[in-house]
């Protein structure tokens, strides 16, 4: 298998870090040819509390994707996310220079480079500049316009910026492994390449993702992001909740959590219930589902609650008819799509990866949304560059044959 073809997501997570490895074929088709998991001990609402923690675990799960696909690991596309990420609307302008007043990739280049330059306060950096729409000499809704002739070009963008010491961080844990962060994503984006159709992209949806620290929400609409948003609250706190309340260790509750747990009550027989074994780990106490699943509801009626102060918040004046699409971890528990619609009033559905192959039964759990979205984005950046060295190499063919005709014909 030559590297070429061999592209590599890295998940840094508060409570999970997950790297998976995929061949791209020639028809582009993404098989999954390796996994690693372990628990993330470094990590805490998504950013790094301990780099030697978080190195450990990085080496770990590597090592055992590597085991399992053969393929040693160099570079690796990495997920980023956590509280101190923020985003604000850009725009960006540039003038069409060429004699035939045509859009070049290299024009699209440049007005995206205009977008960028916006007072950010020192201690942060962008990630991200993703065009929402262009603008051709005044008209708008313009998805691609390479091809296209006029005299000014416009962008409008979504700057995605993050802490400068927590961007540094996560690339020196990754050096520290001996890897190379090939890129930087930003966590929902990832998810959305995994999770989100295409259709609900266009009519406008919410992508709200329960991580381990943190729940992300990201709203797109008319098929790109629109506005990202986080809550400091994820599936650890119901694991802690759980804990106190069943006066179990932590590795147990969660346990309890993704085999048992379920947000109704009503869902939950009352004749139903399970084994708990106690902190000292001597006493085995039987407690009732209906019990867990009284803890679980509230901090889930909390999480959904935040989620709507957010979208309020976030001046999106559109209907959402693409609904809610929820990803992570505690996306599996029994009862939390009509719960989700309930609270919010919107449609919600469970959002399952896809678009991938190869072991992918490994994967489809939505606590891996963003791992597979890593592929994802790294295949469409193969395919891209691809296309921009073929486009090079066309062009450079069309310049010589074009040189050719004038010369021949005495132009």
């Amino acid at each position: 298998m030559t590297l070429g073809n061999v592209i590599v997501g890295l998940d840094i997570g508060t409570s999970k870090v997950v790297a998976t490895v995929a061949e791209v074929n020639e028809y582009g088709q993404i098989n999954i040819i390796g996994m690693g998991r372990t628990a993330s001990t470094g990590l805490k609402k998504g950013l790094i509390v301990d780099i030697d923690r978080t190195v450990k675990g990085i080496k770990e799960a590597v090592e055992a994707a590597e085991r399992m696909s053969g393929v040693e690991i160099s570079g690796v596309t990495v997920g980023i996310g956590g509280q101190h990420i923020s985003s604000l609307k850009s725009r960006g302008v540039v003038g069409i220079s060429n004699a035939e007043k045509e859009v070049t990739p290299n024009d699209v280049q440049r007005v995206l480079q205009a977008s960028k330059v916006v007072t950010l306060p020192p201690d942060r950096r962008i990630i991200h500049c993703l065009p929402r729409q262009y603008f051709m000499d005044g008209n708008d809704g313009i998805i691609d316009p390479v091809g296209m002739s006029g005299e000014r070009l416009e962008v409008e963008t979504i700057i995605v910026t993050g802490l400068a010491t927590a961007i540094q961080n996560i690339i020196k844990s990754v050096a520290l492994a001996d890897l190379q962060v090939v890129e930087l994503v930003l966590n929902p984006l990832a998810s959305a390449n995994a999770v989100l159709q295409p259709a609900e992209k266009d009519l406008g949806c919410v992508l709200v993702d329960i991580g381990g620290g943190t729940t992300e929400i990201t709203i797109f609409d008319e098929g790109s992001l629109w506005w990202t948003g986080i809550v400091p609250i994820g599936g650890d706190h119901i694991t802690s909740d759980l804990a106190i309340g069943l006066r179990a260790p932590i590795d147990l509750a969660e346990k309890v959590k993704m085999e048992h747990g379920c947000v109704l009550t009503e869902l939950v027989p009352d004749d139903e219930y399970i084994s708990v074994v106690g902190v000292d780990k001597q006493e085995v106490k039987q407690v009732s589902k209906k019990f867990v699943s009284s803890i679980i509801k509230p901090r889930i009626q909390e999480i959904l609650g935040m989620v709507k102060d957010q979208v309020a918040r976030s001046n999106y004046a559109g209907m959402l008819p693409g609904g809610i699409i929820i990803s992570g971890g505690v996306a599996g528990l029994e009862g939390l799509s009509q719960l989700a619609s309930q609270e919010l009033g919107l449609p919600v559905r469970i959002g399952r990866p896809d678009g991938v192959g190869g072991l992918f039964d490994m994967a489809e759990d939505p606590s891996y949304a963003t791992s597979i979205g890593l592929l994802i984005h790294g295949s469409n950046q193969l395919a891209y560059q691809e296309t921009a060295a073929d486009g090079q190499a066309l062009s450079r063919v069309w310049g010589k044959i074009s040189g050719w005709l004038k010369d021949f014909l005495g132009l």
